[in-house]
């Protein structure tokens, strides 16, 4: 679906931002062998265990701090259950960051539509600092200029 949806072909350069053990890279390179990948994770176990065939691709970074990439450098760029685990004032610089560095860019968040759905989302998300409605997301999103795709998920 992403391929399609933002018309990713072998000639198109994207990043995973928050991409842990990089499966959905190592995906999309299986589909579109000359893609140019890279992604970045926090988790030192996350890389060093990532499929060899996309390790190279790979490098501990944290979601909150300057990505070391040109300005619009990546045709795409995509953070899958990543900022959730960012505080307030990180998640405002790393939507930045990920507009910076992409033409475009899709950004999936956790969040909540009632009690229990927040409940679950607590009890799964152990890392989580960002505990926020779908209305608040979009709030957020509209407060801090990230203008690109967005989707959320919940724990029913």
């Amino acid at each position: 679906i992403i391929i399609k949806k933002f018309k990713l072909n072998n000639t198109s350069k994207i990043l995973d931002v928050g991409c842990g053990k990089a499966f959905l890279l190592y995906e999309i390179k299986k589909i579109l062998p000359n893609i140019k990948i890279c992604g970045f994770d926090i988790s030192k176990h996350g890389i060093k265990h990532a499929p060899k065939l996309i390790r190279e691709y790979l490098f501990v970074h944290r979601a909150e701090k300057k990505y070391p990439f040109r300005n619009k450098e990546f045709d795409f760029a995509l953070s899958s259950g990543c900022f959730h685990n960012l505080k307030i004032k990180d998640l405002k610089f790393s939507l930045k960051e990920i507009q910076r560095v992409s033409k475009r860019s899709f950004v999936m968040v956790e969040s909540f539509r009632n009690n229990k759905e927040l409940f679950n989302l607590q009890c799964w998300a152990l890392t989580c600092q960002s505990f926020f409605s779908k209305d608040e997301w979009i709030w957020i999103f509209k407060e801090f200029g990230y203008d690109q795709f967005y989707e959320f998920i919940y724990f029913s």
